[in-house]
């Protein structure tokens, strides 16, 4: 190394890792402010970024659109993979038909009449019209739940757009690369044909690499209950690399991988879960705080009207009428259609999209990204605060007489051949008022402590269970999977369940 100049001393490593922790506890900070406000956090590690970034406090020159693609790309992959493990298969199931019309005919609509306003409103040309409307036409559904905390929405919503934010990332993806290539725009039966392939390629990756991965960490007891979660994260990672490689959608493997996984019987499910969520906020801080110091403010100002103007189009237009076009087959109710209009909140995809073109060199996509960028602070802040707002006047919150599903964690006992089943009773769940003996688990498997209100005893058969009780259940790994069918169903039907048709089949976690 001597002679040679070292690009980073020890006493610079030092003076990043200062720097970088700082932020990070800012941003981590910003979290209550986000909560207790119902913006997105999105909005507040943008203005992070934006304040030690160029016409800030600290003026940080960052105008490397590449190294922001890229970053931009490992922390989407992330992000999507926390996404993917979070989402239930039992709220997913039924709302697949719909979110899968509304990622791919939806997005068809949006991006056609969002192109057509930026075009003929604003004046851009064709081909920066179309990769604006490409660009906005992803929904964040972080975004959206992150200003609903507070109000409960029944699970066929939910379903739809958190199935819709996995699904529509792979197209746009595929639509923005295409536009922002230079030289002429492929037929347009030459995108479809080429989307539907990718789509196929990476939805089989994904699937059978999260099969795959799910069989052997419930078969391969690792000596460490820490290198669990490593193992979930890296296969989800390689799902997105192997369908990317393959010449399919990254993002719908990924997505795919990563649900398959989530709603598997893993072991040590709290520890990755844990892990996983913790990955997903360092993403989306470090996601936003760079891209916040990749704008220049001074130059957003000349494109605020007209990033005003599209949003409009693509607000009160593109994405009503998207879904209208997409949800009607379904017979779903006009309220619950509006809802899903105004929920397509624009979050992490939209900016980062929007450097490809910076990155292709395509003409004016200096303009096209700085509208993007405008559009997704202003619409955030319009369409945040008030869609908890929204949802309350079209009466949309959960029914309160619906039964809520036990919250049941499992932990391996290798050497016992058993699992430990940590039980949690919500408010409305069936269990309450049940005695011990009348969950009438199979042999092998018993309730053996309950905690109520901080304190633990060891329970009887004749001991009453309540609401707000999380119980300790050891099970020997015969029994396991009828012992948690079991505690679902009595979760669900009482203790009639069985007679009564309860099957207790949902989401394993």
């Amino acid at each position: 190394m001597r002679g040679k100049e070292r690009p980073l001393t020890v006493h610079q490593l030092n003076e990043l890792l200062l720097i970088c922790s700082l932020v990070l506890l800012i941003a981590v900070a910003a979290v209550r402010i986000s909560s207790r406000s119902g913006l997105p956090s999105l909005l507040l590690y943008l203005g992070i970024g934006i304040a030690i970034g160029q016409d800030g406090f600290f003026d940080v020159k960052f105008d490397n659109a590449e190294l922001t693609q890229v970053i931009g790309y490992a922390a989407l992959v992330v992000i999507l993979a926390e996404g993917g493990l979070g989402t239930k298969w039992k709220e997913v199931k039924p709302a697949l038909p719909a979110a899968v019309v509304l990622s791919t005919v939806g997005v068809a609509v949006s991006v056609g009449v969002t192109a057509a306003g930026a075009h003929y409103l604003v004046g851009l040309d064709w081909r920066q019209s179309l990769i604006i409307g490409a660009v906005v036409s992803s929904t964040d559904a972080a975004a959206v739940f992150s200003v609903l905390r507070k109000v409960p929405l029944p699970s066929r919503i939910t379903g739809v757009l958190e199935a819709e934010s996995g699904f529509n990332d792979a197209p746009v993806v595929i639509l923005v690369v295409a536009f922002s290539t230079v030289g002429p725009v492929d037929e347009w039966y030459v995108l479809v044909g080429t989307i539907v392939l990718e789509l196929a390629i990476g939805a089989g990756i994904g699937l059978a690499m999260g099969w795959l991965g799910a069989y052997a960490l419930r078969h391969v007891a690792l000596p460490a209950s820490g290198l669990y979660p490593i193992a979930v994260m890296a296969i989800a990672v390689s799902a997105y690399a192997a369908g990317a490689i393959a010449h399919g959608s990254g993002f719908l493997a990924v997505y795919l991988a990563a649900m398959v996984l989530g709603n598997s019987k893993l072991p040590h499910w709290p520890a990755t879960r844990g892990f996983a969520d913790g990955l997903g906020w360092l993403a989306q801080i470090g996601m936003f705080v760079l891209l916040g110091l990749l704008v220049t403010p001074h130059e957003l100002l000349a494109d605020f009207w007209p990033a005003v103007m599209v949003g409009l189009v693509l607000t009160t237009v593109a994405r009503p009428l998207s879904a209208l076009i997409s949800l009607v087959p379904f017979r779903i109710p006009w309220q619950e259609q509006a809802l899903m209009s105004w929920a397509g909140l624009r979050g992490a995809v939209p900016i980062i999209l929007a450097t490809i073109p910076l990155v292709s060199d395509i003409e004016g996509s200096d303009r096209v990204f700085n509208i993007v960028f405008v559009l997704v602070v202003v619409y955030t802040l319009v369409q945040g605060p008030t869609l908890p707002w929204l949802a309350q006047w079209l009466r949309l919150g959960d029914d309160p007489s619906e039964t809520a599903d036990l919250g049941i964690e499992s932990a391996p006992l290798e050497r016992l051949r058993g699992h430990l089943l940590s039980v949690a009773i919500p408010e409305r769940s069936r269990m309450h008022g049940v005695e011990v003996a009348e969950l009438r688990l199979p042999h092998g498997a018993a309730v053996t402590l309950v905690v109520r209100d901080g304190t633990s005893f060891v329970p009887l058969p004749t001991t009453v269970l309540r609401r707000g009780d999380e119980l300790l259940v050891v099970a020997t790994d015969p029994v396991r999977d009828a012992a948690e069918r079991r505690l679902r169903a009595v979760g669900q039907g009482g203790k009639l369940a069985g007679w009564l048709g309860t099957n207790g089949n949902g989401p394993r976690h």
